[in-house]
């Protein structure tokens, strides 16, 4: 008897702008934080040398200016504007290293952390979506969490998931089913050390990643110059247990990444 999946709710889409003020405040407060540091260390500064003032301050008028610039860089592009995508790759080293700040200032103000994460993953993937990435179907890799094999199946799928028996418990079933009808490569892993290495095995030209919040914010970043674009799994049982994903939504992406093997005999856009 074929397993009934339980009922669940789809999340609703993570704000975008969540993300991108809390950044601009913690931006702020820390060119609040350097500048009392700067006015600080005037004194002993002028000191040892009458210019070391003014070089410091300049040097983090700099840092302050850059950051400052890499947030507006991803408001216009969330805005749908010219925007310059050559400075992605900084503006990823400013997530990570402001990022801690603004998930503590998020408490300040009742914003969880799985919020924040939602609302980073929304921008990248619209980021993802601005530069047309289109890649062939052998050269795209969609990677899951084991959590979203049911609990209790005894067929091994992780590295394999075609040992999933197709009994339609979970979703896992209805992915293997996709991957061979458009032909990407389809993998489920454990953790992130395994997720890395599939994408070191696969070299791919992109990569769609269904997971939580947490994991899907950390691999877009490790993977990162390699485009890569999220879709949250849904948790009606919690956290890493039974978990399932839109496949309509799931569908959508993968038609609007993966090049139609007409287009590929032109050669594949990207």
């Amino acid at each position: 008897m074929e397993n009934k999946k339980p009922p669940f709710v789809v999340p609703g889409r993570p704000k975008k702008r969540l993300f991108l003020g809390m950044l601009s405040l913690t931006t702020l407060l820390f060119a609040v934080v350097l500048f009392v540091i700067w006015y600080i260390g005037v004194p002993g500064l002028a000191s040892i040398e009458p210019w070391l003032p003014a070089l410091l301050g300049l040097a983090f008028s700099l840092v302050i200016f850059l950051t400052f610039f890499g947030i507006v860089n991803m408001v216009l592009a969330v805005a749908g504007l010219p925007y310059v995508p050559f400075i992605e790759k900084q503006t990823y080293g400013l997530i990570n290293a402001l990022f801690p700040f603004a998930v503590y200032l998020g408490h300040f103000f009742g914003i969880r952390r799985r919020k924040l994460e939602g609302s980073f993953i929304a921008v990248s993937n619209l980021l993802f979506q601005r530069r047309h990435i289109r890649v062939p179907a052998a050269r795209l890799l969609v990677v899951t969490p084991h959590c979203l094999q049911l609990a209790s199946c005894p067929h091994k799928i992780t590295r394999d998931p075609h040992n999933c028996k197709r009994c339609g418990g979970c979703d896992i079933g209805a992915l293997v089913t996709l991957s061979e009808q458009m032909g990407f490569h389809f993998f489920v892993a454990t953790g992130g050390t395994l997720a890395r290495q599939i994408v070191r095995d696969t070299r791919p030209k992109a990569v769609l990643a269904i997971a939580c919040e947490r994991d899907l914010m950390s691999g877009i970043q490790d993977v990162y110059p390699l485009p890569a674009v999220g879709v949250l799994n849904i948790r009606p049982n919690g956290p890493c247990y039974n978990t399932h994903v839109d496949m309509a939504l799931v569908r959508q992406q993968l038609e609007d990444i993966i090049i139609p093997e007409e287009e590929t005999e032109h050669g594949p856009r990207s």
